[in-house]
């Protein structure tokens, strides 16, 4: 089975060494790696290019964001999974996206995901905060449950089938096509009960007081695409995130 990962820089030469590295070490040997690129104006495309020898594929251009970025990713993917590893993330050890696989086709299912560790920025190896998603029920989406997204791999012909990143979303269309694929589009998915994807803090949900206005308005948004009722699923959503930062 190919998978394709897909990351997306812009101006991310402090950071996307790390990601390489993890690329690099995965024992899995079936990857198209695709680096999409908004046009940094560092040296973020040099760095790619002689630091990983897995790279497929790049494309360095202007483009409308991180959800623009990740669909320019998929479009270009041939695999028949497709995964992300953001340019701030890492994969936690060389077995991931072997496990992810192995787990995936175990359970004959169209899609996977894991646990994700939330790692200082200065320091991958001090974990802040830890996410055990927990076995799969479609239920839980009504209660504010959602798999982490940096873990969660798909076959590519559902995102053909059931759309992409909604690009009038900021913020949280991470969260509104999570909710299309395994609510409204009943995708069955399964679970890799590991840590798979280290996480730096400070992503754009959580910099300033203002992007957490703006992501609360879009999850409002997300759970109305889907007929999902918001103030049940907003509330504990946000309250079950609280036990992540003593679990690590």
């Amino acid at each position: 089975m190919k998978v394709s990962i897909v990351t997306a820089t812009y101006n991310s030469s402090a950071t996307v060494l790390d990601t390489l590295k993890s690329l690099d070490e995965q024992t899995y040997e079936d990857i198209e790696y695709i680096v999409i690129d908004g046009g940094s104006s560092d040296d973020t495309v040099s760095v790619i290019q002689q630091n990983c020898a897995r790279v497929t594929t790049i494309v360095s251009e202007p483009d409308n964001g991180i959800y623009d970025a990740l669909n320019k990713g998929i479009a270009n993917a041939s695999g028949d999974v497709v995964g992300f590893l953001h340019s701030d993330d890492l994969f936690a050890y060389p077995d991931a996206v072997k496990d992810l696989v192995d787990t995936l086709v175990r359970n004959n299912a169209q899609a996977v995901y894991a646990d994700l560790e939330y790692v200082s920025k200065d320091d991958t190896t001090k974990v802040i905060r830890k996410w055990v998603s927990g076995e799969y029920d479609q239920q839980k989406l009504r209660f504010g449950w959602m798999p982490p997204h940096p873990t969660f791999f798909m076959k590519k012909e559902l995102y053909l089938k059931h759309g992409q990143f909604d690009l009038s979303l900021k913020i949280a269309a991470d969260y509104d096509s999570l909710l299309r694929y395994l609510w409204s589009n009943k995708i069955k998915a399964t679970y890799l009960p590991k840590v798979v994807t280290k996480m730096r803090v400070g992503g754009a949900s959580n910099r300033s007081l203002k992007n957490i206005f703006e992501k609360t308005k879009e999850d409002i948004q997300a759970l109305k695409n889907n007929q999902l009722f918001w103030p049940t699923a907003l509330v504990i959503k946000n309250i079950s995130k609280i036990p992540q930062f003593f679990k690590r």
